[in-house]
């Protein structure tokens, strides 16, 4: 029989560990969601009362009420952050360093599951029993500054551009949240960010939003395999954190959500994970459930034929102890269906995690790459797509359709 931990105590125990200040967190108790605006001075002397250790921030421009927001842990950056050598202008003083190792030279387990970003060319992988412990990772792409963020209570990988105009923002984690997910803040501006959309939620940049950026979960044997020569996150970021453990013990085994207000969309489990898309529009939801089982959806969302691909041998981040040891979830990959001027529709290919359209016999990878027949050396262009749990995507695109087989 399986061991349930309370939903309240893992997540509170795992926020103790991970502050670097070695004291335990004060989680505030959930309340109900409310049920009326408050005027914007009350709403400003509601901010500056319950976020006095805030004092730069911005509270008389905000866009969402208050009283939405908690604490999750006690001061900013309680849960350290990571930087990239040159990636930002302001370091953070409770972070940590950001290193990388070519893909091939590092031993973790096949079963781990791998956040996998591309970004102008350039791919990379930020492993997840890295990331719960720190959720935030400053980088560069090139070029391009870019944030990868990872909210283990909602099970949300997500990268953004962190440019707004001609400002780069250097982000960290606030210790807040907001229906159950991760309130960001930048160093910049002391303005607070909600990871799950990437919009600025409160203070100066209150209503801008970063632009997301594909990004994957998929097993790290896979990832290794695929791009051996991709720079991957190591465990060197000058803290002494138990990786590979999983702070968050039989979490996704839980019904409630950790400090989520409300009621969770009843359509779904509240923590069944679902591959969300069209994140600019209605939404759509496709659960990871039924996905196994056909290891094919071909979809349209937000007016683009989409393939989403599903695999098996990802190990859950949120489930045992010690995650190589986790449960398989399996993993997935979504991709706009065009390809040479036409829309391919996919099936189960002759090996797991393969793929075969129907208008080549051509075989696909779950990383959207011909590898076999025809179109063998093609390359599927990925779609903005998050693995992330029913209540968190349902919180924030509340009239989204679900896939049913």
């Amino acid at each position: 029989m399986r061991r349930h931990v309370p939903a309240l105590l893992a997540p509170l125990l795992a926020l103790a560990a991970a502050c670097s200040s070695g004291s335990p967190p004060a989680a505030t108790p959930p309340a109900a969601t409310p049920t009326a605006t408050l005027s914007p001075v009350d709403r400003l002397i509601s901010f500056q009362s319950e976020f006095p250790d805030w004092p730069n921030t911005d509270f008389s421009r905000a866009t969402v009420d208050p009283r939405e927001i908690l604490r999750g842990c006690p001061v900013r950056d309680c849960i350290p952050p990571l930087d990239a050598e040159g990636a930002v202008t302001i370091p953070a003083p409770r972070g940590g360093r950001a290193r990388f190792a070519p893909a091939e030279t590092l031993g973790y387990a096949d079963r781990l599951p791998v956040a996998v970003v591309t970004v102008d060319g350039v791919t990379k992988g930020y492993p997840l029993h890295i990331l719960t412990w720190h959720e935030v990772v400053n980088d560069r792409f090139g070029e391009r500054p870019v944030v990868v963020t990872f909210c283990p209570l909602c099970n949300t990988a997500i990268a953004f551009d962190r440019r707004v105009g001609a400002q780069v923002l250097d982000f960290g984690v606030s210790g807040n949240l907001r229906h159950s997910d991760l309130v960001m803040w930048d160093r910049q501006t002391e303005s607070w960010w909600q990871q799950a959309t990437g919009e600025g939620i409160v203070g100066a940049h209150a209503g801008q939003r970063l632009e997301p950026l594909p990004a994957s979960i998929v097993p790290w044997g896979e990832f290794r395999r695929a791009f051996p020569q991709a720079p991957a996150l190591t465990e060197d970021t000058g803290f002494d954190r138990a990786y590979g453990i999983n702070p968050y013990e039989f979490y996704d085994a839980t019904s409630q959500p950790f400090l989520f207000q409300g009621t969770p969309d009843p359509r779904l489990p509240a923590l069944e994970r679902v591959v969300a898309l069209d994140r600019a529009g209605r939404g759509l939801a496709v659960p990871m459930e039924a996905l196994a089982a056909a290891q094919v959806a071909n979809v349209e969302a937000g007016g683009t034929p989409v393939a989403v691909f599903w695999m098996p041998g990802a190990a859950s981040a949120l489930d045992q102890r010690e995650i190589a040891q986790s449960r398989d979830i399996g993993a997935a990959a979504a991709y706009d269906a065009r390809q040479g001027g036409r829309t391919l529709r996919f099936a189960p290919g002759p090996e797991p995690g393969t793929f075969v359209d129907d208008a080549t016999g051509s075989t696909w990878d779950i990383f959207g790459r011909a590898i076999a027949g025809p179109l063998a050396g093609q390359q599927l262009a990925p779609v903005l797509h998050t693995t992330e749990f029913w209540f968190a995507w349902a919180a924030f695109h509340p009239e989204t359709a679900i896939w049913r087989p």
